[in-house]
């Protein structure tokens, strides 16, 4: 089952204005229940785009954006698609509304109108799946941005959505950081079964999701599996650095080495390179 389909959507900022500028154009995917999907594109690919359309901050200028069977374009569904679709953005300070991180964990449902009882086993629930339930009490403003990160999809995981969409959450942190968020989304794909829209441009992250969709010029430029890294020289033309192993893997084969191609993993790269070696 589709719980997220683009169909032919476009979109256009400032459209009608000398300033418009096109933003998407014919995109077409679907995500599945369940799935983990990263989402990846250069700057200006319109990454940021499409999770504003998943749960109707923005309409499309054509086609449609169809959540569980919901048109976004449909006022009257909105509501029922924000509970369905939460978007954990960049940068967590700009998503923190309370002192007291169980408060502001709590402040999504509290809006929606859930009982106290309800709103407490929610907020418990939320910071367990993210791992600072010892923090619950203290204020978000002493945290490492790793766990600010986490604060946030907390408070997302609050509202019991159904897809998380997760907008470039990991570009502010550090190595250490962007590891612990990782974490808790394969986490919660995986033992909490929600379906994750991960949009990065780190390739590494890429590499964790079932499936990637990559971005260019407001188009889908490839939709696959990890048969998609044999296609090395289209990804660096799209903009996209390889994963560390992959990139030096390319250069090997370029440089007459006799590899695989498609390497992303260090591991991978160590026993090719051996393999090699070994007949030698």
């Amino acid at each position: 089952m589709n719980l997220v389909e683009f169909q032919n959507v476009s979109f256009a900022y400032n459209k009608g204005y000398a300033s418009e500028t096109q933003a998407l154009d014919g995109v077409s995917f679907s995500v599945g229940e369940g799935e983990f999907v990263a989402l990846v594109g250069h700057n200006g690919s319109g990454k940021s785009t499409v999770a504003r359309l998943m749960n109707g901050l923005l309409e499309p200028t054509d086609g449609n954006v169809v959540i569980d069977g919901m048109e976004t374009t449909d006022r009257q569904k909105l509501f029922d698609i924000r509970k369905t679709v939460g978007v954990v953005f960049q940068n967590p300070d700009n998503q923190m509304v309370a002192s007291i991180i169980e408060d502001d964990v709590a402040f999504g449902p509290e809006n929606i109108g859930l009982d106290p009882t309800e709103i407490r086993e929610r907020v418990d629930w939320a910071l367990e799946c993210v791992g600072m339930s010892e923090h619950k009490k203290g204020t978000p403003f002493r945290l490492s941005g790793g766990q600010k990160q986490r604060i946030a999809i907390a408070g997302i995981l609050a509202l019991k959505p159904r897809v998380i969409v997760l907008d470039e959450s990991t570009a502010m942190l550090d190595p250490v950081g962007r590891e612990e968020i990782m974490n808790v989304v394969e986490k919660l794909n995986k033992e909490e079964k929600i379906t994750v829209v991960m949009i990065t441009h780190f390739m590494e992250e890429a590499l964790r999701a079932d499936r990637m969709i990559v971005l260019s010029g407001g188009k889908v430029l490839m939709d696959g599996g990890r048969e998609l890294f044999e296609r090395a020289d289209e990804l660096t033309a799209a903009g996209l650095d390889l994963p560390v192993a992959g990139d030096v893997a390319e250069r090997l084969r370029k440089d007459g080495v006799d590899l695989k191609a498609g390497i992303t993993e260090p591991d991978e790269l160590v026993e090719a390179l051996c393999q090699l070696k070994s007949r030698t």
